[in-house]
Parts: structure tokens; C-alpha cells; sequence
């Protein structure tokens, strides 16, 4: 990884991931990752875990405001990129009703845990995901925030 690729290091990045972090606990009762010190040394570790962790925000169309390293190599994306990208764009036109009834299931449930569908990365190849988690993001004042998901298995399709 490039060092100068240190988002974790900013303010921002670390109180987005301890959103992420304290929101997927209220959820499943369960932590995305072993929180191993300081919100700053959460905030690398979550950015450098060998699994996808992805958000959006709460725009009408929602805009991708996180992911970590796994995210941006699957999507074949730089940082700065995946920060404008609606994320909407994650996945093929054919396949984003598919995602907006996810979205929704999700919203009324705070999770779902069984989620599978394809993907496409930003050169246009596609891959499947199974067994993706998809949670509502809730801030310290109860307002909903966006929404993130997590997998750590995909396929490529030829």
C-alpha cells in the first residue's frame, strides 16, 4: 500500500469509522473488527482489513463516502474517485432495482445478513457476492446516517 494513502489519519475518517464500527454492533450484536486501541489505530486497521467495508451517505442519490483498501482494489478505484461515486454505480443498471430493494428491506430492518448480487468495478467487470452484510449507520444523537456494507468473499464472472 502507498504510504501516502493515510486517510485513517484524519479526524473525519476516524470518527466515520467509529460510526461504522459502533452502528454494525447495535445491529448484530457482533463487531466488524477487534477494535484494537485508539480510534486512530481502529480507523488503520478497519482501512487495511482483508475484507470489503464500503458506505453511503443519505443523499437523495447517496454518494459513496467510505472504503476501505479491499474496496478500492475490487472496484478498481483511487480513493478520491470512490469519494464522488454515486453508489448506485456499484452495481450494473440492470441489477440497481435489485439493490434498491435491498436498500429498503434494509432501512425498515436496521440489517440484513443474507444479502447476495453482482457488482461492477469501475473498468466494467463484474463479480458476485454472497452472504454481504448491510446495515443502517446511526450517529451518537439516534439519527440515521447512511448505510454501509461488508463481504469477504466474491467471484469473478468471465
Amino acid at each position: 500500500m502507498s504510504n501516502d494513502l493515510q486517510p485513517w489519519r484524519g479526524d473525519e475518517w476516524v470518527s466515520h469509522t467509529q460510526l461504522l464500527l459502533n452502528s454494525f454492533r447495535r445491529w448484530t450484536g457482533r463487531e466488524l473488527l477487534t477494535q484494537c486501541g485508539t480510534p486512530t489505530e481502529d480507523a488503520r486497521a478497519l482501512f487495511e482489513a482483508p475484507f470489503v467495508v464500503v458506505s453511503h451517505g443519505t443523499q437523495p442519490d447517496p454518494i459513496l463516502n467510505y472504503g476501505n483498501w479491499t474496496a478500492l482494489e475490487l472496484w478498481e478505484m483511487d480513493l478520491d474517485t470512490l469519494l464522488q461515486t454515486p453508489s448506485r454505480l456499484t452495481a450494473e443498471p440492470v441489477h440497481r432495482d435489485e439493490r434498491a430493494q435491498l436498500l429498503k428491506r434494509t432501512t425498515r430492518d436496521g440489517f440484513v445478513d443474507d444479502y447476495s448480487g453482482i457488482r461492477i468495478t469501475s473498468t466494467g467487470r463484474r463479480f458476485h457476492i454472497a452472504t454481504a452484510i448491510v446495515w443502517n449507520l446511526i450517529d451518537a444523537d439516534g439519527r440515521f446516517a447512511g448505510q454501509a456494507a461488508t463481504f469477504d468473499h466474491w467471484d469473478w464472472i468471465e
